[in-house]
């Protein structure tokens, strides 16, 4: 059985928009977005914040990866979590084969597993991106990103 993608899950709970006095909404075109630096992406990748660390205890964000973006290598003290809702992308450990994940997939990234995700390269994908914390390493190089 695995646990430990269940615990991150259920650090979601959300603790502080229990004491909210009222229903908020927040309005996809009203969220801050901007694009992802060049030195933990590359091409172009869109990422939105949805819900800020200091409520749910996780930082969870929307990231929109263009044809070819991808992010750099990185690990996760805690793991990460990837729910895809849009489109078609990839998604390496480092050492192993690349696999397809597409929109209704839920990646499980493992505490301290170098990876990096990213679109393929002619289509765009979405997923939100559930962790505590991220350790970036180098660029994916055209080479990696493009091998079986």
């Amino acid at each position: 059985m695995k646990l430990a993608p269940l615990a991150l899950a259920a650090t979601i709970a959300l603790p502080g928009l229990a004491s909210a006095q009222s229903l908020q909404i927040t309005r996809a075109e009203d969220r801050p977005g901007m694009i992802g630096s060049a030195e933990t992406f590359a091409g172009t990748a869109y990422v939105a914040p949805v819900v800020p660390p200091e409520i749910a205890g996780v930082s969870i964000g929307e990231v929109t990866f263009l044809p070819g973006a991808r992010s750099a290598w990185h690990t996760h003290d805690e793991g990460q979590m990837l729910i895809v809702t849009k489109g078609t992308g990839w998604v390496q450990e480092r050492g192993q084969p690349k696999q397809i994940m597409r929109a209704g997939d839920v990646v499980w990234a493992p505490p301290g597993v170098d990876h990096w995700h990213g679109a393929t390269d002619a289509t765009s994908v979405t997923h939100y991106a559930v962790q505590k914390g991220v350790t970036w390493g180098e660029l994916v190089t055209d080479e990696d990103y493009a091998a079986d």
